[in-house]
């Protein structure tokens, strides 16, 4: 197994039934034992886990590599290289090898030290850095190892007691740090300065040799210079500053000080500043394209043509390219300046990019010109085929051909396939040579990949991954945020020339979305987990500059983007005003959730006390404890829209049974009470523990588990026990449970084949959200002439259920969109809100804000609730306020003071300002916004509870 990050374990992706894949930094991953399926998943990913990204340095010691006479990698003064754990090595079972960058190997670790670092790589303790510290020899190679372990100080006394019994170096290491960073800088200076005496000597030699007739060849072994000068001169990257280990504490203010500012008030400067992206130059208007191009859509065109035929540094240029520079001393080398790796060899370079301007601003209609104007270039390889393929959410896919039939003339039209599960026939490699575009969806090519139980290895003689597209484009990239989704590796192993990923939003909850997109796009070395986690994102968790740098160069490099409100783009939208409009609970309001608080309060501190003393027979209590906590926060946040939606204490009931025995039997109650938990799970856009994807089908066990049905059907089939707490379950159909049918939620469970008439005012029981809601409604609509119509979103179905009979008995005309409606029903209702008058509201999902919505009908939006992750709410914003907008747009957050929505803006916030790192965002006096994100991990997640109850 891949062990430079010995802490990587299998992916688990446990949450509770608050959890969300899109927004919470709450993870139990490394408490609880899951076959997720992914044994067989790329090398990247293999050994992923999530908490070694907040991993802290527990010592440091020079060692060496041995028998490098052995192997032909190449080592280099300064330069970052990965340790491998060879277990089935014949000589020594503890064997662990050293790579350069390339996985080419050096050597070996000496057999004494890897004697006592393999037991803590096979367990995944500790995670082991390596570096050159001096010039590689004939049988050996000075290097520094660095060991990070966990910072849940619940563990870290007893790591740390394991690695002293060991004889490992551990204890404070701010000192040492200090001390092995200037040692290393002497040494590499030192090196420097005898290389420059050699090379001087060297050139000495050459000229009275020549003077003499004589010819002097550098290639013998004793002329020969392979230096830190030559090899790595001129390099900005190197290994990032090492923080000291933090405390609790530390922890907690750091997660306080992450204090981030509102991104749409900052200037992108990441990588291309607003005045660059303003000068780029423009591409001509591609032949065949009907619609003429603004010229902020030329500079993108121009802009993608050049990512897409990339070219490496010239000789004598300073340049960077894909992290490759030529060496300032010996042009025919190149330097990655993020590892110090040096190579002979000219390095690979990928096709493609990231393209993340802001929704509206025509990133269809983009990839749409580059296809065309890269046909007129004919820039094709000849090993590939000549389309593209487009995976995009099913709801978008008519929405690509349907843009290519409007923007292209009739003469230059693309021929189309529309290629998906539904069609019994797999794809014809043959065929694709009739179609220049090929749309297809991420589940299709999800499961055409993972049908064989060993995906790599499997020979493909048709379908999607038998296919060398001329290019593969993704639309929303980030449902490729999950790294170990199967999904993501999935899109990973397409074959094409040139990738390319669309979404305004490249990272949702943290840096490891990114990586999944640098990982899709293929980019050299840094496509590897373990190298974008050493350089990138765990050192930007310790606020280290020249990560930031790095990332910077990342982004300016591979991403580009453009906001609406940049003065070049010049789209004269209407002006956006948003509001945070405050309200207090009623006194009963109150009441109820005082009681919800102080109860969330005690779980939590159940919860941490059962960490401190768990064993593996208290898992299952630890996880009941943890999920009883989210349970009740939801319930506080959903106190804050009506307090219906809180229910019976039917949940009390099932979540006691639930502490008490980790199951519960399917009565009838339990039944209804388990949906109630399962819409939660739905509601709150949770992924799928087995396949880490968006539910498909979803159920929930009777151990209070959802998962996908195929999912668990098959975990089921082969071991018949829950993937996350081990009950055990005999079948599908007697021990899990399908969610209530449309209309049963409002109803207690009673199914109802009618709609119900509208109950009167005087029958309706509202809250202080609803009255809110309505007052915006009713100000808005005192002007008919106007036109003014509102989009009301929520995160919850249930609240929508809630507030139409309120809407209808208050007049108002209105038509609904969610995630449950079929296309031809979701149509229905875009028409109602853009051709009749008389309908003046729309009530939507939050869930539907990430699919490809126009909304430019309304011009106004309502955020009922927030949700955990800002970028979802600013895309339900975007669907209005978006290129078609001819009307002055408002929206009103409506927040309950001194609850936990207050917190959970905060907690969005927190999100935005990693945005701001990434696209180095400022704010108006110039700052950079902060520097303390964390991953997702236990730590931040505990912090972000104790936030929202503080």
């Amino acid at each position: 197994m891949d062990s430079l990050y010995a802490a990587y374990g299998a992916p688990i992706a446990h949450r509770g039934p608050t959890g969300s894949s899109q927004a919470q930094a709450i993870d139990l991953d490394d408490e609880f034992d899951t076959d997720d399926g992914l044994e067989d998943a790329p090398d990247a990913t293999q050994a992923y886990n999530s908490s070694s990204f907040s991993f802290e340095i527990y010592g440091i010691f020079q060692s060496k590599i041995v028998g490098c006479r052995f192997y032909n990698g190449v080592a280099t003064v300064g330069e970052m290289v990965v340790l491998k754990r060879e277990p089935q090595n014949p000589y020594d079972r503890n064997a662990i090898q050293v790579l350069n960058v390339q996985r080419t190997q050096i050597g070996h670790i000496p057999r004494q030290v890897a004697g006592k670092l393999a037991k803590y790589m096979d367990a995944k303790s500790l995670l082991i850095e390596a570096s050159i510290t001096g010039p590689k020899g004939e049988f050996d190679c000075p290097i520094e190892l660095r060991l990070y372990g966990t910072d849940d100080p619940r563990k870290r006394d007893q790591l740390k007691k394991q690695m002293q019994a060991d004889r490992l170096p551990v204890g404070n290491m701010v000192s040492r740090v200090k001390l092995a960073e200037r040692a290393q800088k002497e040494r590499i200076a030192q090196q420097e300065k005898l290389d420059k005496e050699r090379k001087k000597a060297i050139e000495l030699a050459q000229k009275a040799a020549r003077s003499a007739g004589v010819s002097v060849g550098l290639g013998s072994s004793n002329l020969q210079i392979r230096s830190s000068g030559e090899y790595a001169a001129g390099s900005a990257g190197g290994l990032p500053t090492v923080e000291p280990p933090k405390t609790l504490d530390s922890i907690i203010m750091d997660s306080e000080q992450f204090n981030p500012r509102n991104y749409e008030e900052m200037v992108d400067q990441f990588g291309i500043s607003e005045e660059k992206l303003a000068s780029m130059p423009k591409a001509d208007q591609p032949k065949g394209l009907l619609t003429r191009l603004h010229p902020f859509q030329l500079q993108g065109l121009q802009w993608m043509l050049d990512k897409e035929s990339p070219k490496l540094p010239t000789v004598g240029s300073k340049e960077v390219v894909q992290f490759w520079q030529r060496n300032s001393r010996n042009s025919n080398l190149f330097t990655h300046i993020a590892t110090n790796f040096t190579t002979r060899e000219s390095p690979r370079l990928a096709s493609g990019g990231i393209l993340a301007d802001d929704m509206g601003l025509g990133k269809t209609i983009s990839v749409i010109s580059l296809i065309l104007a890269d046909k007129a270039l004919g820039r094709k390889n000849a090993d590939v085929s000549g389309a593209t393929l487009i995976l995009a959410p099913v709801s978008v896919m008519s929405n690509w051909s349907s843009q290519m039939a409007k923007h292209i003339e009739k003469e230059h039209s693309l021929r189309i396939m529309f290629y998906h599960s539904t069609l019994k026939k797999p794809l014809n490699p043959q065929e694709i040579d009739n179609y220049d575009i090929v749309i297809s969806t991420y589940d299709t090519v999800s499961s055409e990949w993972w049908k064989s139980a060993k995906p790599e290895e499997a020979v493909r003689k048709d379908g999607v991954f038998s296919v060398n597209w001329r290019r593969v484009v993704l639309d929303e990239g980030h449902h490729i945020r999950n790294p170990a989704s199967k999904r993501a590796q999935a899109a990973w192993h397409i074959k094409a020339q040139s990738k390319w990923a669309l979404s305004g939003t490249p990272i949702v909850n943290n840096l490891k979305d990114l990586y999944s997109l640098v990982k899709f796009i293929d980019l050299p070395i840094m496509n590897d987990i373990t190298i974008f986690n050493h350089t990138i994102i765990r050192p930007m968790t310790k606020g280290d500059k020249a990560a930031v740098k790095l990332l910077k160069y990342l982004m300016g490099e591979m991403c580009l983007r453009r906001r609406k409100d940049m003065s070049f783009i010049d789209l004269r939208l209407p002006e956006l005003s948003e509001y945070i409009h405050r309200i207090k609970f009623s006194p009963n309001e109150q009441e109820m959730y005082d009681v919800l608080a102080e109860e969330a309060k005690g779980r939590l501190d159940m919860w941490l006390q059962e960490q401190q003393t768990s064993t593996t027979n208290k898992v299952a209590s630890g996880t009941n404890s943890y999920r009883g906590v989210l349970e009740i926060i939801l319930r506080m946040r959903q106190v804050c829209n009506h307090y219906e939606l809180v229910g019976t204490d039917r949940l009390g009931g099932i979540m006691a049974a639930l502490d008490a025995n980790g199951f519960v039997d399917l009565t009838p109650d339990n039944k209804l009470a388990l949906q109630q938990l399962l819409q939660l799970s739905i509601d709150s856009q949770e992924d799928c523990p087995v396949c880490l994807d968006t539910f498909k089908d979803p159920v929930i066990t009777k151990c209070a588990h959802v998962f996908c049905t195929p999912c668990i059907e098959r975990v089921i089939d082969t071991q018949h026990r829950c993937p996350m707490c081990r009950a055990e379950l005999d079948a599908l159909g007697t021990t899990t449970v399908k969610p209530m049918k449309e209309g049963e939620a409002a109803n207690g469970g009673a199914s109802t084949t009618t709609q119900p008439e509208p109950p009167s005012l005087t029958d309706l029981k509202s809250s202080s959200k609803v009255a809110a809601i309505l007052a915006i409604l009713r100000a808005q609509q005192k002007d008919p002439s106007k036109g003014n119509k509102t989009i009301v979103f929520s995160q919850w179905t249930s609240f929508l259920d809630l507030l139409t009979p309120h809407l209808r008995d208050a007049g108002f005309g209105l038509t609904r969109i969610d995630g449950t409606m079929r296309a031809a029903d979701r149509d229905r209702a875009l028409d109602a809100l853009e051709s009749d008058p008389q309908c003046t509201v729309m009530l939507a999902s939050l869930a539907v804000a990430s699919v490809g919505l126009n909304l430019v009908a309304a011009n106004s939006v309502i955020l009922a609730d927030s949700w955990w992750a800002p970028a979802i709410e600013d895309q339900a914003v975007d669907r209005v306020h978006r290129l078609g907008q001819k009307r002055e747009c408002t929206v009103f957050r409506i927040v309950i003071e001194k609850s936990v929505e207050e917190k959970v803006l905060g907690i969005q916030e927190k999100k935005r300002q990693l945005v701001g790192v990434v696209f180095n965002e400022r704010d108006e006096d110039g700052e950079l916004g902060g520097r303390k994100k964390k991953g997702r991990r236990r730590v931040g997640g505990v912090e972000d509870l104790r936030t929202l109850l503080g």
